[in-house]
């Protein structure tokens, strides 16, 4: 009789602590105080599929007392995707305080994309600076201009899943700088009136399939570089001389060539001529040998 007392105790034992295992009950008393529709059996089968409660049941509790309603199913499908509940549930809050318009399907969607949805909807709300590099450009007038942006964005929680990064806004509005500064017939244009150049890049729409709203494009600093058109310039005559430097070398050349021909061929007739005069008295002795020729007294 003691024996099996003790049988029962301990079997009693096991299976509270194995209820105690499965059922986080602090938990599930902050869920039953918060009135959020979880039960033990949910807790359980949580559990079994080695989902973490706190985890989802946690961050539940904050969305129902803000006033949201996600299913425990919902967050739980999530979880095992590999998403944040926490951070989703985070950004549907602060997109409902915003008056944002964001659903739990939208938000899970961006989050498992690799984006930070609490953070693009904090940027919603505020808009964020991204500060361009230095851009150097050239007008027709041949001056070289440096211009420093600064471009102000807005999420565009719509196109945040599929939609270009913050490199692709800053690749774009350089290369409008580099067109609006490249078509202005003078650089003190430029320079007298900078917003010309962001009204320019605003009109090309460069935010077209990226995940933010251009709000504005503002010319911080402007700053005169070298005379690039004064130095082609100067380049083209120095490679303009060098040209007609070898053209007369060429044209020496060819004269110093011309000259030693005639001297060659002076030299050449002067031998010819001494050969002859060496002939006359051979032609003389001869003619005297001959009797051909006689002397005159």
């Amino acid at each position: 009789m003691g024996l099996t007392i003790y049988v029962v105790a301990g079997i009693a034992l096991f299976f509270v602590w194995l209820f105690f295992y499965f059922v986080p009950v602090g938990l599930w008393i902050s869920a039953l105080a918060a009135g959020v529709p979880v039960g033990p059996g949910s807790l359980i089968g949580m559990r079994l599929r080695k989902v973490s409660p706190h985890r989802v049941v946690g961050p539940m509790i904050a969305a129902w007392k803000a006033g949201l309603q996600p299913s425990a199913s919902g967050l739980e499908a999530h979880y095992l995707a590999g998403g944040s509940v926490d951070r989703v549930v985070r950004a549907l809050i602060s997109a409902d305080k915003a008056s944002i318009a964001l659903d739990f399907e939208r938000a899970a969607a961006i989050d498992l994309a690799g984006r930070d949805v609490h953070d693009a909807v904090a940027m919603s709300v505020n808009p964020r600076v991204i500060d361009t590099p230095r851009i150097g450009a050239v007008a027709r007038d041949g001056i070289q201009l440096y211009a420093h942006a600064r471009v102000t964005v807005r999420a565009n929680i719509a196109a945040l899943v599929g939609g270009a990064t913050e490199a692709t806004v800053i690749a774009r509005v350089g290369e409008g700088i580099v067109s609006a500064i490249g078509s202005a017939s003078d650089h003190k244009e430029v320079l007298r009136n900078p917003n010309s150049i962001s009204e320019r890049v605003l009109e090309r729409g460069l935010d077209a399939g990226t995940a933010f709203e251009i709000l504005s494009i503002d010319i911080a600093d402007i700053d005169v570089g070298r005379n690039i058109g004064a130095e082609l310039q100067m380049d083209q005559a120095t490679a303009d001389l060098r040209v007609a430097q070898a053209k007369a070398e060429q044209r020496r050349a060819m004269a110093v060539a011309q000259e030693q021909e005639m001297k060659a061929l002076v030299q050449e007739r002067r031998a010819a001529v001494v050969e002859a005069e060496a002939e006359v008295p051979r032609a003389i002795a001869g003619a005297f040998r001959k009797g051909q020729m006689g002397a005159l007294s």
